[in-house]
């Protein structure tokens, strides 16, 4: 058990107000004012003119960076982490700094969506310059990093690939890779959740699905989808099966926006049978890691260091596509750490222990 009082220095937390031109406007009509918390080490105070690599947490959906500041029973959060490897000697001291990218769907992937909002753009065109203007940093790609869990790790592997000029090292715990396992098989969940939303609603008896499924081939939404999003919208909190249910329709959100469809985006699967629409997919595979290796290598090589763990017991199947996009990174050449563990998808925010050392001692 972590020690919940502990006799070194902690560093310190300080939280500030961001106003985005790039997320005002956006589609989900989200705040475009957030606040941005930045951990800083305790080395930033006692040496007034040192300047110090930065790191950007990428909170895992349903998450806000802010929140990994937060206090933990027994259990040490991301701050904690760092100023216990600091005092350890297993990590170089760095600046951490935890965004709020929340969404009314949810959260996001980290990249630019007509449907969501240009949170790729966010971070790097505005967070980066806005957090490098506020403190003593390394300000240059060579010094800077970004890591996160699931989503956030998904958005770190992708900021590796495409936004390198940004970027010089990534770490990558359990992130969203081979599509064909980690969503397709809960969409029959989704659609069962949908359906509760439909109009009119079903009764016993015959069933013309032709006629029914007009404009779920194309992957239209025919008002069941946002009749659910109001009503996630009117609740505190929704349910474990509603909670799924937004992360596939974000997950559309992301890969498949359409400014012209309802709600913006088009789904991948017909409403009333299940098909999957293979046209819309394809375009879901466009953002799948485990494809993007090889058109993102000359990116990636420029990485000083790339960490990807995963656990081998995960909910999501994702171990098989974190093997798969190690694999790819090794047919490719392209240096890297990845490690297995003993664990599920939840409860393994500890393997930062492990990848907060391995991107501090890339960036000094």
């Amino acid at each position: 058990m972590p020690l919940k009082h502990p006799t070194w220095p902690a560093g310190r937390v300080v939280t500030l107000e961001h106003v985005s031109e790039i997320l005002a406007d956006n589609p989900l009509g989200d705040s475009a004012t957030r606040n941005v918390a930045v951990w800083l080490p305790p080395q930033y105070d006692t040496r007034a003119k040192k300047r110090f690599p930065v790191l950007f947490d990428l909170v895992g959906f349903m998450g806000s960076g802010p929140a990994h500041t937060a206090w933990r029973p027994f259990a040490e959060n991301v701050p904690e982490i760092a100023a216990r490897l600091i005092h350890e000697r297993k990590m170089s001291p760095c600046i951490i700094v935890f965004p709020d990218c929340f969404t009314a769907l949810g959260g996001n992937q980290y990249v630019n969506s007509s449907a969501i909002g240009n949170y790729a753009d966010y971070l790097t065109q505005e967070l980066i310059p806005f957090v490098d203007g506020e403190f003593r940093t390394l300000a240059s790609r060579e010094h800077r990093g970004c890591f996160g869990k699931s989503s956030g790790g998904y958005g770190a592997m992708i900021h590796g690939m495409r936004y390198t000029r940004y970027w010089g090292a990534i770490a990558n715990h359990s992130g969203d890779a081979y599509f064909d396992f980690i969503y397709r098989c809960d969409w029959p969940n989704t659609l069962t959740e949908l359906a509760k939303h439909r109009r009119p609603v079903r009764k016993a008896g015959p069933v013309d699905v032709l006629a029914e499924e007009a404009g779920a081939a194309e992957g239209l939404d025919d008002g069941r989808v946002k009749r659910f999003l109001d009503s996630v919208w009117r609740k505190w909190s929704p349910s474990h099966a509603e909670g799924h249910c937004l992360m596939n329709l974000a997950m559309a959100a992301t890969y498949d926006p359409d400014p012209d469809a309802p709600n913006g985006f088009r789904l991948p699967f017909n409403l009333e049978t299940g098909e999957i629409i293979d046209a819309r997919w394809r375009q879901w595979l466009k953002h799948d890691p485990v494809r993007l290796v090889k058109r993102y290598a000359k990116n990636l090589v420029r990485l000083r260091g790339i960490y990807i763990d995963c656990g081998w017991r995960d909910q999501y199947h994702i171990q098989y596509g974190s093997r798969i996009l190690s694999k790819r990174l090794g047919e490719a050449g392209i240096e890297h750490r990845y490690e297995e563990f003993d664990g599920t998808h939840s409860g393994i925010d500890d393997r930062m222990a492990l990848s907060l050392p391995f991107l501090a001692h890339a960036l000094r």
